[in-house]
């Protein structure tokens, strides 16, 4: 482990210390994220979700930064993308089992998702998780890389992805849809995506987005992964 390893894992340590140790700390975060849960939503995508993209730079290069990465404009795009996560999860974890609750054979799977662990909260979870991950999922994974090759072009500047035109329609048809199609979306949407997303779906409220967030560092290794296969 480098040095600047034992700096990253010392520094994650210390930000996560006060809410464990600190019973007012754990409180006050659960009032702001209940009062501003868009807020919210967005810092927790800003500091999480950019991590997991850093830590897969440090797999894919041996470094924490390179040029053209840009960590500032990513941390921008994150907290705005989790925004859209966070109203995308309180749809569909309300909309998949009120409509399920039509059907007599899933009755009582609304109300389930508001209790306690059941085999029909379990159900419902699954549910909501794999339509969000059919629907939702490949658009925003296709949103993200169109965002993430606009940074790259514009020098990793934050003024530059603001003021410089993104040229979605070169971007897109130039990204390697082969990696894209055949593992992004392919592999990591059924096999890790469905099952850590019905896992946040079973979790209490005010964990979800936070878990969420946290998935978003898995993101970031799937990325170096997919980077090297670029």
């Amino acid at each position: 482990m480098k040095k600047q390893d034992l700096f990253i894992s010392l520094g994650i340590i210390l930000f996560l210390a006060p809410f464990i140790i600190f019973q007012d700390v754990y409180q006050f975060y659960n009032n702001v994220n209940q009062q501003l849960p868009l807020i919210m939503a967005f810092f927790k995508f800003a500091v999480l979700a950019t991590f997991g993209e850093v830590l897969g730079l440090r797999i894919r290069s041996g470094k924490y930064r390179a040029p053209n990465f840009g960590i500032l404009p990513r941390t921008v795009v994150w907290g705005f993308l989790g925004i859209w996560i966070a109203i995308a999860m309180g749809v569909y974890k309300n909309g998949v089992p009120a409509y399920l609750d039509k059907f007599q054979i899933f009755s009582g799977i609304y109300e389930a998702m508001m209790g306690n662990f059941t085999i029909l909260k379990l159900f419902g979870a699954f549910c909501i998780s794999v339509m969000m991950n059919t629907t939702f999922g490949p658009v925003f994974m296709t949103l993200h890389k169109i965002t993430d090759t606009h940074i790259t072009q514009t020098g990793g500047s934050l003024v530059g992805f603001f003021t410089k035109r993104m040229h979605i329609t070169q971007i897109i048809t130039s990204l390697n849809w082969n990696v894209q199609w055949n593992f992004v979306i392919k592999k990591t949407i059924p096999f890790f995506w469905i099952p850590a997303h019905t896992l946040t779906f079973i979790l209490p409220h005010n964990f979800q987005v936070l878990f969420a967030a946290f998935l978003g560092i898995c993101l970031g290794v799937f990325l170096s992964v997919a980077a090297r296969k670029n």
